[in-house]
């Protein structure tokens, strides 16, 4: 029998498109969690009729995810921002993976997924084939690469850590010390809406030097202005 998939879903103030993300979210997770960390806007209206649960945590996407994870029921936890969706196929890719991973090997089973950044200009496809290399020979993917992992591996690092920045990074690090990073084809789709705000290159370098800052011991606190 496969395992069961948790989507868990931190949100702010995403009125315009909660509707759509959860729906689709659905379709590829055994249970929907939509966290919410203070949303002002529509997004608690609009998520009442929808199939999925809905909690609120304090305001940041690790302490968001990680109230999710303490309700979350499935053996596989899947991690998507508010504005990345997977096709109907990436639960199948999850599944299939998963039964093919032997039992000694499942408390390690972590993974992401290809992207498809949803702009057509060709520097975008250079982010995604950067953003994939990192994931397979760096083993780090961001949290906009749909990271998914084993509920025992999730108990296992303490789950997703609670700081206000660079916590896909961290989370990311953490995994992938003690299971083999598995990147499936998706594609996760991911809006260019960030990148957008102040151009695919800026955003890009302003990314690189966060995280090499953080590496090189700066404190997420102190990053999180730059952001």
């Amino acid at each position: 029998m496969s395992a069961t998939v948790s989507v868990i879903i931190p949100v702010l103030n995403e009125e315009a498109i909660i509707e759509t993300t959860v729906v689709r979210a659905g379709a590829i997770a055994d249970e929907v969690i939509v966290v919410d960390g203070g949303s002002t806007d529509r997004t608690l209206e609009l998520l009442r009729p929808l199939d999925c649960t809905t909690i609120s945590g304090p305001r940041g996407r690790g302490q968001q995810i990680y109230a999710g994870s303490k309700i979350a029921k499935g053996a596989i936890l899947l991690f998507l921002h508010a504005d990345t969706w997977l096709p109907v196929q990436a639960k199948s890719q999850i599944l299939d993976c998963w039964d093919a991973t032997s039992s000694s090997e499942k408390p390690y089973f972590c993974g992401c997924f290809e992207q498809r950044i949803e702009d057509a200009r060709l520097i975008y496809r250079w982010l995604e084939k950067g953003n994939l290399w990192r994931a397979r020979y760096q083993r780090l993917p961001y949290g906009d690469q749909g990271v998914f992992v084993s509920r025992e591996l999730y108990d296992a690092v303490e789950g997703m850590p609670q700081i206000p920045l660079m916590e896909d990074f961290e989370f990311a690090r953490l995994i992938s010390k003690r299971g083999k990073m598995k990147i499936l084809p998706g594609p996760i789709h991911v809006s260019a809406r960030r990148w957008e705000k102040v151009g695919p290159i800026r955003q890009t370098i302003r990314n690189w030097t966060l995280a090499l800052r953080y590496r090189l011991g700066a404190k997420p606190e102190s990053l999180l202005s730059k952001y």
